[in-house]
């Protein structure tokens, strides 16, 4: 049993792969060391001296300075290391953009709407304007499942607690993400419910909405009905009439969106899932896909592995742009830029931002990065973009399905129930996750710990993939786990 994995040969550290006790010794690269302490999985042994202030080194990058001298063999950890992070940085651009080699695309089944675009479900889908009316949408799709027939799959209300007393960017933002939500192509159609008095106007959600079809987007302001359930019964059955006209057929997986999160990571994260879900995206890009990237916070102090793979400077420009905007964010909130990662993300191995940074991004891949996008703007350009968005999986995951993503992939190391509104399909970074939490976890990683090839396990994703975009449910989908959470940042009225 391989119990130790130095990820590049620039490492002074390696990550326990398994448990490693006290004592023991392992040959690793040409190396010997010996654990002077228990190294739990996931976490880091030094296998050279680190002196203090010295560079801790993993993914060839630094993540981290040790606090006081470390001896070979030593638990690198909280207790004597600590981040490098600060605030905002200049970046330079110099272009090393990779080059993909094409890959007939395979096919999926999946629905093909009347403008054309791809879909991978098709539901119906209730988006209330404001949180005054989430009960009633809540009650109109749970008195109305009867509608869930023939090729229509589901019938989901999506409350939140915005869309009044916001004022500035929070209601920009709001009525922005909830736009975009409505032009999901995974929603055959969609029932938009208003209060009437809320700030989020129904003029102003249409102006926002743009050009859209009538017979797909209907619209309830409950204030002007007498009854809005009966109202909203008859709106729903010509929504169901709508969505009823679309059924599966071959489409090539080059017009997929695929976005990729990681939620309560661990040690093993960086090396087991992330980087089966980064071959996964090359794949996907190769076939003339896309995928998304997002979790901004969580790029901070691994740019050098993201920044110069822009496809332009202009590309370089944006992806700076949101990444020093981010950390502005922070300063301005009086926070610290490293305020991250976890309590659980350290309890699995994960030390500093670096740490999981250098970690999180490993899901990019190595294709060049094509666009970079603001918060609740969708993805137009083929290939991997970057999101504006914080590292919390509930709003990351909801602003990834507003981008157009059909199919989310979650890696964890520790495991999460929630759903987003397009399938959300849990990868474990380990296998006793897989096994304890099976009716959370989709796909296990983790037989790249025991020695399977990334390459054999991002095949299998790929091929699973497939498999849910042509219907079968995710872990999520089976328990009726989906929901939305808005980006806010000012004030409550």
């Amino acid at each position: 049993m391989t119990k130790l994995i130095r990820i590049t040969n620039r490492d002074n550290v390696a990550v326990a792969l398994h448990p490693v006790e006290a004592g023991e010794t392992i040959s690793l690269d040409g190396l010997s060391v010996t654990a002077i302490e228990a190294i739990p999985q996931g976490h880091k042994i030094a296998l050279s001296p680190i002196e203090e202030g010295g560079a801790v080194i993993k993914y060839g990058y630094p993540i981290g300075h040790a606090t006081a001298p470390i001896q070979a063999g030593a638990w690198v950890h909280t207790h004597n290391a600590k981040t490098n992070l600060s605030g905002e940085e200049e970046y330079s651009y110099q272009p090393a953009v990779p080059t993909v080699e094409p890959v007939a695309p395979e096919t999926f089944q999946g629905f093909r709407r009347k403008d054309g675009r791809a879909a991978v479900r098709n539901e119906i889908w209730i988006i209330p304007t404001v949180g005054c009316v989430n009960d009633v949408a809540t009650k109109l799709a749970r008195d109305n499942q009867d509608l869930v027939s023939g090729s229509i799959e589901g019938l989901y209300a999506f409350p939140h607690p915005y869309g009044c007393s916001q004022t500035g960017a929070d209601h920009a933002q709001t009525r922005k993400l909830l736009a975009a939500l409505a032009h999901h192509p995974n929603a055959g159609a969609v029932l938009v419910l208003s209060l009437g008095c809320e700030n989020l106007q129904p003029d102003q959600f249409l102006a926002e909405l743009g050009d859209f079809d009538p017979d797909r987007i209907k619209f309830l302001i409950c204030q002007d009905v007498e009854d809005e359930f009966a109202a909203g019964r008859a709106l729903l059955e010509e929504c169901a009439a709508f969505a009823g006209q679309f059924h599966r057929e071959p489409i090539p997986v080059s017009e997929l969106v695929i976005g990729m999160k990681c939620g309560g990571s661990d040690g093993l994260s960086g090396v087991t899932a992330n980087p089966t879900v980064g071959v996964f995206s090359d794949m996907m890009i190769a076939r003339g896909g896309s995928t998304v990237l997002t979790e901004v916070p969580e790029m901070f102090g691994a740019e050098g592995m993201l920044l110069n793979r822009c496809v332009s400077k202009e590309v370089f420009d944006k992806a700076t742009h949101m990444l020093n905007g981010f950390k502005d964010y922070f300063i301005s909130h009086h926070e610290t830029v490293y305020e991250n990662p976890s309590p659980g993300n350290k309890k699995g191995g994960i030390t500093t931002l670096e740490d999981k940074s250098c970690g999180c991004v490993q899901k990019g891949g190595t294709a060049p990065i094509s666009d970079v996008i603001g918060y609740g703007d969708r993805v137009t350009t083929h290939g991997l973009n970057m999101l504006y968005g914080p590292g919390n999986d509930l709003v990351s995951a909801t602003a990834m399905t507003a981008a157009g993503a059909h199919i989310v992939l979650f890696t964890t190391g520790r495991g999460t129930p929630f759903g987003a509104p397009a399938p959300t399909v849990k990868i474990s970074s380990n296998s006793q996750l897989a096994g304890k939490k099976s009716g959370w976890i989709d796909f296990d990683a983790g037989p790249i710990a025991d020695g399977e090839p990334i390459a054999q396990t991002a095949q299998r994703l790929f091929d699973r993939v497939i498999e849910i975009a042509s219907g079968s449910p995710s872990k999520a989908e089976e328990m009726g786990f989906r929901g939305i959470a808005i980006f806010k940042d000012g004030v409550t009225l």
